[in-house]
């Protein structure tokens, strides 16, 4: 039960998530009836699946907010944002009460009452409760008439396997109990003996009797999630009755328990036909299924479409991180195979070296694609924090999202939240101004916040963009001489003085309030982005928004390397930014060094010597061969010895003695054994900037 009670945990997670993204694109389309719907499932599928796996408080307070949005679905009670307001702090609710799983927590239990009694009070008119009798229940007494207007005749004859979907064929029934009044009757035939009886498996099935001012629908909808996996069959029967009362043998041609020669053939003993029937054995179980299936074929309905990704399987991510680990080692050594096939000139084993790297080629990708996750998926939990910042600081603020198949490492893409959510926060305090603020200045009372993903050569590249107020680079100026970034004579270019907002503490706000004013966040930014190997800019126009983009690489974990010489050590150039290799004579070079570029075909390209970069010992070779590569938009060229090939680059760490060397972003093990230093181009290109070093 801990195994199945994590399991629904897992896809707990997965339906709060849904139910949250369909409330808030509800707000946006209030009418649309798939939205409601979708609202509906999730809740209804909590409560299902809590008390089956003994989430009781959980299954209890859904109950009640499910029974709202029935009223919505059936247009009883419009979507306003009153409503949306109290069902998202359900859902949060509901979050809370999958984390502590106490439902003896006093503080807890009273603030899911308090949520219960705001939305009692939102419904028109009392709504039934639910009974708490049996579903087996069986009475013979026809109940008095309620004043509703149709009566149906429900067969309900679940898979045997229901209980294993989550599903408890009780709570369907105690969910007609709420439509009306109805008379619901078991069948015990299927129960085979104990000793061949599967307690896992249910052998009942139920006919029911419900009066009810309800649409056929309704009742469809309450097997919505379990139609396809049983016998179910609807019939309207009071336009039927209005010639006096029906016989035996009629209802039961009618729903197809026998047919009409059977009951010829049994009214022929003279006995009563029930008693017939029984002791005649006409109507088969085979028989009643063959003849339920074809009447199910007919009016089947499909209300709700298969969830996506229903055939895949949910794996842990530790999981995946040992497969990637194993992966990688199984690169190193396929590439020691294959240089001691070239060493002892062995054809066969050359010839399995190179299967075997075909091999490892495609088991590589494969497993790197089995974390790549589209970063739509966590677009989406930011609705709700856009929603919830500007209502309470009082802005208007709409969230646009493009790029949402944008692929990365389930690893980037974890560390990728917390930078965004600082990014979208610190737009919506700082950026984005109040709505009068807004239509003095000529804006729209809206803003607007964008949340743009693209590919970008080898990387991805992410935007967060307002049309707000802009930075103003002399406030960001006067507050970094303040706190002592910088020298009140300091000359700084626009970008470097933008830059500053990513310094540790620092912070224009006059203000310390919940969402910003210490200081604290865009440094952390800087650093996440820093420690994925990506690089972050910062562009504004005064009064017209900024714009922060970052680059990121697809994959931290195994990359295509260019294998370079310096000074008798290896390095490895990420593959993805190299362009051509070009020869450069030394002569080329002034003798003060001060001639650091090269006109490639017109075009003057910038180079930074790596001899020279790492303070390496010993002459230059006379021809020595610079790798072109496009860093951050701009080509620039990395000077080395030689240039050995492409290497598949397993990316380790570097320990925590050598985290802060910089122009370094990991190393890597040759098919050698020995080890060589990746090297951070994007990095090295910026300290260049900096500093003007080459």
């Amino acid at each position: 039960m801990d195994i199945h009670r994590q399991a629904f945990r897992e896809e707990a997670a997965d339906l709060l998530g849904e139910l949250e993204t369909a409330l808030l694109e509800l707000e946006d389309a209030p009418e649309d009836t798939e939205l409601i719907n979708r609202v509906f499932r999730s809740m209804h599928t909590l409560k299902g699946s809590g008390a089956m796996f003994g989430f009781d408080d959980i299954a209890h307070f859904t109950h009640h907010v499910e029974t709202v949005f029935d009223l919505v679905r059936s247009g009883e009670l419009p979507v306003t944002k009153q409503l949306l307001d109290l069902t998202l702090a359900a859902r949060d609710h509901v979050t809370l009460l999958f984390e502590t799983e106490s439902s003896g927590d006093d503080a807890l239990t009273q603030a899911g009452e308090v949520l219960l009694r705001q939305f009692r009070q939102m419904v028109p008119e009392a709504v039934p409760e639910q009974h708490e009798d049996s579903g087996g229940s069986e009475s013979p007494v026809v109940p008095a008439d309620s004043g509703r207007s149709s009566v149906f005749r429900v067969r309900f004859k679940p898979g045997q396997d229901i209980y294993s979907t989550g599903n408890n064929p009780e709570f369907f029934l105690d969910d007609l109990r709420e439509l009306g009044e109805c008379l619901v009757f078991a069948y015990l035939d299927d129960i085979p003996l104990l000793s061949a009886l599967d307690p896992l498996n249910c052998h009942v099935w139920w006919d029911v009797l419900l009066t009810a001012d309800v649409t056929e629908q309704a009742i469809r909808d309450v097997f919505l999630f379990v139609e396809d996996d049983c016998e179910l069959l609807i019939q309207s029967v009071e336009a039927e009755a209005g010639e006096g009362t029906k016989k035996l043998g009629e209802i039961l041609i009618e729903r197809g328990d026998i047919t009409p020669e059977g009951v010829t053939h049994a009214l022929r003993g003279q006995k009563r036909l029930g008693v017939i029937l029984a002791e005649a054995g006409l109507t088969s179980e085979k028989a009643v299924e063959t003849a339920l299936a074809e009447q199910g074929a007919l009016r089947k309905q499909v209300v709700a479409k298969a969830p996506e990704g229903a055939s895949s399987l949910r794996v842990p991510a530790e999981k995946l991180d040992v497969l990637q680990d194993l992966v990688g080692e199984l690169v190193i050594v396929q590439a020691q195979i294959k240089q001691a096939g070239h060493a002892l000139g062995d054809g066969k084993l050359q010839t399995l070296a190179e299967q075997l790297e075909r091999l490892s080629n495609e088991l590589r990708d494969s497993t790197l694609a089995i974390r790549m996750l589209p970063i739509g998926s966590t677009f989406g939990s930011y609705r709700r924090l856009v929603r919830d910042l500007s209502a309470e600081l009082g802005k208007q603020i709409e969230l646009v999202t493009r790029g949402e198949d944008t692929e990365l490492d389930k690893t980037v893409l974890d560390w990728l939240g917390e930078v965004l959510v600082h990014l979208l926060r610190n737009s919506i305090d700082h950026g984005l101004e109040l709505p009068q603020v807004r239509m003095d200045a000529g804006k729209p009372a809206c803003g607007v916040l964008s949340l743009v993903a693209e590919h970008s050569g080898g990387d991805v590249l992410i935007q967060v963009i307002d049309d707000g107020r802009g930075i103003d680079p002399d406030a960001v100026r006067k507050k970094a001489v303040q706190r002592g970034l910088i020298a009140p004579d300091a000359e700084l270019s626009r970008k470097e003085i933008l830059e500053l907002i990513f310094a540790p503490g620092f912070s224009t706000a006059e203000v310390v309030s919940s969402v910003s004013g210490r200081g604290v966040g865009m440094d952390v930014v800087k650093r996440v982005i820093h420690a994925m190997r990506g690089s972050l800019e910062v562009e504004s126009e005064t009064g017209k928004g900024s714009t922060v983009s970052i680059r990121l690489p697809l994959t931290l974990a195994i990359i295509d390397g260019l294998q370079v010489q310096v000074g008798g050590q290896s390095y490895v150039l990420p593959l993805d930014c190299v362009e051509e290799c070009l020869e450069l004579v030394r002569a080329d070079i002034d003798a003060d060094g001060r001639n650091r570029i090269l006109n490639l075909r017109g075009e003057i390209v910038p180079f930074i010597h790596l001899r020279e970069w790492f303070v390496l010992d010993g002459g230059s070779p006379t021809i020595e061969q610079v790798v072109v590569m496009t860093v951050n938009g701009q080509r620039v060229g990395m000077v080395v010895d030689h240039v050995v090939g492409e290497h598949q680059t397993v990316i380790k760490g570097l320990g925590p003695m050598f985290r802060k060397l910089e122009g370094f972003s990991g190393a890597t093990i040759q098919s050698d054994g020995t080890m060589s230093l990746i090297l951070d181009v994007k990095h090295m290109v910026s300290m260049v900037l900096d500093t003007g070093k080459r």
